[in-house]
């Protein structure tokens, strides 16, 4: 009887065990992935190209300012050097984050303050924003963004 009870202690101490590196491990994959989305946030407002050449997936599909989807990350990069992805603030407050596997999606919201060529220049604008990450063997890359404006957001 106690080998029994010794047995269903040990399996039950495993199991508890297993359970606790799983949510640690979901831990730092979350944060992990909050910390890449805010390098992607620093490098947009900076126009860091090279990191958003690392940052973005070659196929990144993306709701553009232009009002008009953009695929592939050189249509996007076309953008930041013309300006239209250009901003003098950029704030982002994630709500949701979510990773299923080598998926990760963060929403939340945004404040921009466009500039020069920019839709919005000179404005504060407010908008909503969802950023689909995927995992490229050890990194994470964006891989499709939406991000619309707040109608009637203080500006």
């Amino acid at each position: 009887m106690n080998s029994r009870i010794a047995a269903v202690l040990g399996v039950s101490l495993l199991l508890a065990t297993w359970d606790g590196l799983q949510a640690q491990s979901a831990q730092r994959n979350e944060a992990t992935l909050r910390a890449v989305d805010d390098r992607e946030r620093i490098a947009a407002l900076k126009r860091d190209v090279p990191a958003l050449e690392r940052l973005w997936a070659a196929e990144l599909t993306v709701n553009a300012p232009t009002n008009k989807v953009l695929a592939g990350r050189d249509a996007v990069m076309a953008l930041v050097h013309g300006g239209v992805i250009n901003f003098s603030r950029f704030d982002r407050t994630i709500e949701f984050i979510r990773i299923d596997g080598d998926l990760g999606i963060i929403m939340g919201r945004e404040t921009i303050r466009p500039v020069g060529n920019a839709p919005g220049a000179g404005r504060t604008l407010q908008r909503r924003f969802t950023n689909i990450w995927k995992r490229e063997g050890d990194t994470w890359r964006l891989y499709i963004r939406h991000a619309n404006l707040l109608p009637g957001a203080p500006t």
